[in-house]
């Protein structure tokens, strides 16, 4: 509370400028209902999920400033963390104070009235141990004994205080000098020595087992040594190593160690590039997407893409949607994923289907089409272009993986990379712009893992018109600033606008330069086969093209009236012939559905049965004298007409009389038990040791079932249970809901515990496999954990755990 009414001491006396600027900067803090007062304000910036919010959009060296703040152990002074960053020049001095200035724009750091540099208390606990250092001495000895301080003050050879306040805080004034530090560490035992300097480093103890309040036999050689001087502190209510306190560290680091501060971005190689140079190279390279982007869609359109089992859009049907759209694989991923989270395509059963939005979306022009699918690309929760998971199995397109908040971040990142480099000059390699991107986003996500960092994204921004020539585009720079109106005007500033006719050669293909209209592409998809997509798109005319447009319903003198009035010139005279002809034998055989036939050599009788009013219900239809075709199966037929007094007979497939027999019905009897053979009527003959089987009464079996007490299992939590054991448990629950309440139990045991265990997993791509993990760490909605089975690191989706069960041996 006391952090909290600093914060808002200091927010009452900013200006009204510069608190705009806070509010402006940290747009959370404004969600409804608004702050009614600046306490509240303060206690909204001051919660953990705001701050969480905040954290992903700092660039490198404001959280470089934080981590050593929050080591230094806030309040602290700017003086203490400018020597703690090693900031001494006056040019350092200038970023170290933009930095600060940022920070206190999101409200994180804020300068209280004595001097001090104050930090939101959500913040500290971002790092476990900050710089590598462990909490301060005063804090470490809190729980300590006043015969313990006065111990520890004897070994350092500093006369104890009276009282344990005051050995507390002489043994606190004693540490905190590095030089008397570095000066008892300088006499102490070789193997306490190399100890303490391994542990100033920030290399983790050996655990100790605490009874009672005193270390266990297992120490580490001199340890000893060191515990009794308060050089390393031991946790008197837990398991653990001993713990080094920060000033101890700080001291045998040395004044040459500073935490580290990288204020200026890296340096990358640079080219000069003008801006007619990045518009024409974004122009093509986004004319291109919106072409592909549209035939993608109508590919979908024509035949909506099944779902795997699994979920998602496999390979299969990637690859079939790309061959018809004439894209590659990261185009057409592209191009669903960004349709998807933009309302044009939706999940349809076991299938995915355009919406409704769809058809409102295709009507309009290619620059209003690019600017929705770009939009859309900006706020991806994922990576849309990733084909291959951490096992480098294939992933499905569409596959709802859990949102990725660091994908989102990595998009960002690029955007302020490209817009922070010098005016006229771009990237001479793009692939530099990865150590660019982390600089300003290093909460980001960078994928693949093993190639370079960020260049899926890269790409995705070059296929987009985003990225060109090295350099941010007009694009990026208004997609960067959110700002939506400026996006649209220079998408129709840099697309062509539809072309609404073809140019129709004599060979029988159909050119248009630059993106198809929607009515264009739409007629010439149905009469003609698209062979080429791009800056300029190719159809070609055959007699199945052309046949295809007649089977919906189509006639030649309309494809040829359509043709025409698209055509830049008159239609050639082969594509005439073509029609014509194909027009001239279509329907020359019709195939009518039926259900059976009637046939009979007397047309009038034939006649007369298709008058029948009561034989109506049939569906009669006679398409020639002698022939009747009837919509209702043959059983129903002969039944109908033996019922209005004809005599009709069935026929088999093969057109003979079918003979109908009745047969009779019989009683079901039991079978009879087989009988043994031998001597003996209960024994087989030959072994005289094996008894036969008595036989067992259906019946009385389910009958003592039945009449057996239920024993119903234990009910979990979220079905009426008791409550959750622990907050692990409850945690797990919530995110593996394919997992009953006793495999949450185990997992999460093997969490808290650290225990090994092993479980079925199911990738993104579907792949089912049985692994065992360890070293567990639990970051919802994923699990971090050692895989045994591509014995390395791995990253996996708690809702991807389809059973736990014991570890299995290696």
């Amino acid at each position: 509370m006391k952090s909290r009414s600093t914060l808002a001491t200091w927010l009452g006396s900013l200006d009204g400028s510069r608190l705009a600027r806070v509010l402006g900067v940290r747009k959370d803090a404004m969600s409804p209902p608004e702050p009614r007062s600046v306490g509240e304000l303060a206690d909204r910036l001051q919660r953990p999920g705001s701050v969480a919010l905040v954290l992903p959009r700092l660039a490198l060296p404001h959280l470089q400033v934080a981590e050593a703040l929050a080591a230094l152990g806030a309040p602290a002074s700017r003086e203490a963390l400018a020597e703690l960053l090693g900031v001494a020049d006056e040019a350092t001095t200038r970023e170290l104070d933009a930095v600060l200035e940022v920070l206190a724009d999101h409200a994180l750091v804020w300068p209280d009235g004595a001097g001090k540099l104050r930090m939101a208390g959500p913040l500290r606990q971002v790092w476990d141990a900050p710089l590598g250092l462990d909490a301060p001495l005063e804090q470490l000895l809190a729980g300590a004994t006043s015969d313990e301080l006065r111990g520890m003050l004897a070994a350092l050879g500093v006369k104890p205080p009276g009282t344990k306040p005051q050995r507390l805080a002489a043994l606190v004034e004693h540490l905190s000098n590095a030089e008397h530090v570095v000066s008892v560490v300088a006499k102490a035992p070789a193997a306490a020595r190399k100890l303490l300097e391994r542990r100033a480093e920030g290399e983790p103890g050996q655990p100790q087992c605490i009874v009672f309040g005193t270390p266990g036999p297992g120490l580490e050689p001199g340890e000893r040594w060191a515990l009794d001087r308060g050089l390393l502190v031991v946790d008197r209510h837990g398991y653990g190593p001993a713990r080094m306190p920060a000033e101890v560290a700080l001291a045998l680091r040395g004044p040459g160690w500073h935490a580290p501060f990288e204020p200026v971005p890296p340096s990358v190689r640079l080219a000069s590039v003008t801006p007619a140079e990045v518009d024409r190279e974004a122009s093509a390279a986004a004319t291109v997407f919106a072409s592909h982007a549209v035939s993608v869609l109508s590919a979908c359109s024509a035949a909506a893409p099944a779902r795997l089992k699994s979920g998602g859009i496999g390979a299969r049907e990637l690859a079939r949607i790309g061959k018809a759209a004439q894209a590659d694989d990261a185009v057409v991923r592209l191009a669903l994923e960004t349709a998807h989270a933009a309302g044009l395509l939706g999940r349809d059963g076991d299938r995915v289907a355009p919406t409704d939005a769809y058809d409102a979306w295709a009507r309009q022009e290619p620059p209003e089409q690019f600017a929705v699918l770009l939009q859309a690309w900006r706020s991806l929760p994922l990576t849309p272009t990733q084909a291959r998971d951490g096992d480098n199995k294939a992933l499905p397109a569409l596959a709802g993986a859990p949102p990725c908040n660091g994908c989102v971040q990595a998009r960002h990142g690029l955007l302020d990379a490209a817009a922070h480099l010098p005016a006229g000059q771009g990237m001479a390699v793009t692939s530099d712009l990865g150590p660019l991107i982390a600089w300003h986003r290093p909460l980001s996500h960078s994928s693949p893992p093993d190639g370079t960092p960020f260049a899926t994204v890269i790409r995705e921004a070059e296929i987009l018109g985003v990225l060109a020539r090295g350099a941010l585009s007009a694009f990026g720079i208004h997609l960067r600033a959110g700002d939506t109106e400026g996006l649209g005007a220079e998408c129709r500033r840099l697309l062509p606008s539809a072309t609404a006719t073809a140019r129709i050669g004599a060979d029988l293909t159909a050119v248009v330069a630059g993106t198809p209209s929607a009515r264009l592409a739409s007629l010439l998809d149905l009469v003609a086969d698209r062979e080429t997509s791009g800056t300029a798109s190719v159809w070609r005319f055959s007699a199945g093209s052309i046949r295809r447009a007649l089977d919906a319903g189509r006639t030649g003198e309309d494809i040829t009236a359509d043709l025409a009035a698209v055509a830049a010139g008159p239609l050639p005279q082969p594509l005439s012939y073509l029609i014509t002809d194909t027009a001239r034998g279509h329907g020359r055989v019709r195939v009518a559905p039926a259900a059976c036939v009637l046939h009979s050599d007397e047309p009038a009788l034939l006649a007369e049965i298709a008058a029948h009013r009561k034989l109506a219900k049939l569906g009669l239809r006679q398409p020639a004298p002698t022939v009747l075709v009837s919509r209702s199966p043959l059983d129903t037929t002969v039944a109908a007409l033996r019922a209005e007094g004809y005599a009709p007979v069935a026929e088999t497939a093969e057109g003979t009389v079918r003979i109908e027999k009745t047969r009779p019905q019989r009683a079901a009897a039991p079978v009879p038990a087989p009988r043994a053979t031998g001597a003996s009527g209960g024994r087989i003959a030959a072994t005289g040791v094996v008894k036969a089987a008595a036989a067992v009464d259906p019946g009385v079996l389910a009958a003592q079932l039945l009449k057996a007490p239920p024993t119903p299992a234990e009910p979990a939590p979220f079905d009426g249970g008791a409550a959750f054991a622990t907050d692990t448990e409850e945690i797990v629950a919530g995110w593996a809901k394919h997992l009953p309440y006793s495999d949450v139990r185990q997992l999460a045991h093997a969490i808290d515990t650290g225990e090994p265990i092993t479980v079925e997993y199911v990738a993104a791509s579907g792949n089912r496999t049985v692994r065992t993990l360890s070293r567990l760490m639990l970051d919802p909605p994923y699990l971090e954990a050692w895989c045994h089975l591509r014995d390395d690191e791995r990253v996996f989706t708690l809702s991807g755990i389809h059973s736990v069960m014991s570890p299995m041996p290696e």
